[in-house]
């Protein structure tokens, strides 16, 4: 059987999502253990040059359900990065596996060949829909939710690869 860009998009991306929205749960239960100001768990980066764990989750989040929509050919509408809470960044989350999730087969299938432009590094690329999903989208939205997932472990949030790869079906 042959996969559909449906089944390599949207339920892969809501899994993501997910994973990271529970990664942020786990946050949220340290800080409040541990009595830390939220504020401070959101601006954690893993090196100074890098994004802090707020925009990781801004850009996964972006990500995954900008993908979903530039596959069934339209644009998504843009969202305020405005979260100071870890409540407000899973509601996040809830709201973008919502947005992947409000996709049909019928609109994401029979997008391997569509043309997606997006700039990467300041310069249009033109992508075909399978080769935005698998060599653009999908490593973009993997290496934010690892990043988020680093972020918190390296700074004492009790996280496993369980938490991360989540639930198996």
């Amino acid at each position: 059987m042959q996969m559909s860009m449906y089944q390599a998009s949207v339920p892969v991306l809501s899994r993501a999502l997910t994973s990271l929205k529970n990664v942020l749960q786990k946050a949220k239960d340290h800080a409040a253990a541990k009595k830390i100001d939220e504020s401070v768990i959101l601006g954690l980066r893993l090196y100074p040059d890098m994004f802090a764990l707020n925009r990781q989750v801004h850009v996964a989040t972006d990500f995954a359900r900008g993908t979903v929509a530039r596959l069934a050919g339209s644009e998504p509408p843009s969202w305020e990065d405005n979260e100071t809470t870890l409540d407000q960044l899973i509601a996040r989350c809830d709201r973008a596996i919502e947005a992947v999730k409000s996709f049909t087969p019928a609109q994401i299938d029979g997008s391997e060949d569509r043309p997606v432009t997006r700039k990467v590094r300041g310069q249009d690329k033109t992508f075909t829909g399978i080769n935005f999903l698998q060599q653009y989208a999908l490593p973009n939205v993997w290496f934010h939710c690892v990043t988020a997932y680093a972020i918190l472990r390296a700074n004492g949030v009790e996280l496993g690869k369980g938490d991360f790869i989540g639930t198996l079906d």
